[in-house]
């Protein structure tokens, strides 16, 4: 994910749903309205079928999972997010005595047949429902979750896991992942600046039209707005400066409302700065990581 910043990154976060008795009842139907269209935008299988086919990401989860099998053998689990399930087959996979797989789009109708396809019936329980409105029979041991939005906090189910966590987690419970990290590097991309700004004074060549002047507009709207895209990791002219660490076992929902923070990059040599990239990575315990940075594999989450 590319855009301009001064150094202030504010992430624009819509599902807090903590201390709902405080907001007047407007704001109850309209957040009401958010998630109900949040959710009905999962409850197909197109985005399902991205997810999955994310290899680096679905990879990269069942590796967690199974490489912390010792965490996971014999304990509860709740999935947050389970989606079609894959996640809660990989924990049935690692010997989870009881994974609650709670998913509150239609979709989770799809995730009943995947368990009772794999025939986990006895370890899985697919509970249709907000994780805040959920009920478990028991706390459990282990959250795994892919809470993850572009940018890592936009449209997350972050403040959603920190909800299961200080309701639902057993003390000594594992999450997956337990942190997450951002970081931001400089990007020079005269493609993109030829294509969006270059353009217009191209156009008198071709049509005899001066339309030189578009190209200021054409820069403001460029440095304006953020754009999700996959960029060359050759256009990234420093290494990426982390700006913002966070510890799942111990952030707050209030901590994530507002994020400033100043950051300096070194860059490599000469070259004009057309944007500035922002990627993420989670990491679990045992060394796993999965990162959106584009010196690795390509995500679905580009940068």
């Amino acid at each position: 994910m590319d855009a301009v910043s001064n150094g202030s990154l504010q992430p624009d976060l819509k599902r807090k749903r903590s201390d709902a008795e405080d907001l007047s009842e407007e704001t109850l139907q309209l957040r009401t309205k958010h998630d109900n269209e949040y959710f009905k935008c999962y409850a197909g299988l197109d985005i399902h079928r991205e997810m999955i086919g994310d290899f680096a990401r679905t990879f990269t989860y069942r590796k967690a999972i199974l490489n912390n099998y010792s965490c996971i053998y014999q304990r509860s689990v709740l999935d947050l997010g389970a989606g079609t399930g894959i996640l809660s087959m990989f924990c049935a996979q690692a010997g989870a005595r009881k994974v609650y797989a709670v998913e509150a789009s239609g979709v989770a109708e799809v995730a009943e047949k995947v368990v009772s396809s794999n025939k986990v019936e006895d370890q899985v329980v697919v509970i249709q429902s907000k994780v805040e409105e959920a009920t478990l029979p028991e706390k459990v041991d282990v959250i795994v979750s892919e809470w993850m939005g572009y940018m890592l906090l936009y449209e997350s189910m972050l403040q959603s896991v920190i909800f299961a966590r200080d309701k639902w987690l057993n003390k000594d419970g594992v999450l997956l992942p337990e942190k997450a990290r951002m970081f931001i590097a400089p990007l020079t991309d005269p493609d993109e600046g030829f294509e969006r700004i270059e353009f217009w004074k191209m156009v008198k060549d071709n049509f005899h039209v001066d339309m030189s002047c578009v190209t200021e507009f054409a820069k403001a709207e460029m440095y304006k707005h953020i754009t999700v895209k996959t960029v060359d990791a050759e256009n990234v002219i420093s290494r990426g400066t982390c700006f913002l660490e966070l510890d799942l076992y111990t952030v707050k929902s209030e901590d994530l409302q507002c994020i400033k923070e100043n950051f300096m990059c070194c860059c490599y040599g000469h070259g004009k700065v057309h944007a500035f990239v922002i990627w993420f990575s989670v990491e679990f315990p045992r060394d796993v990581i999965l990162s959106t940075s584009p010196y690795d594999s390509e995500t679905h989450w580009q940068q």
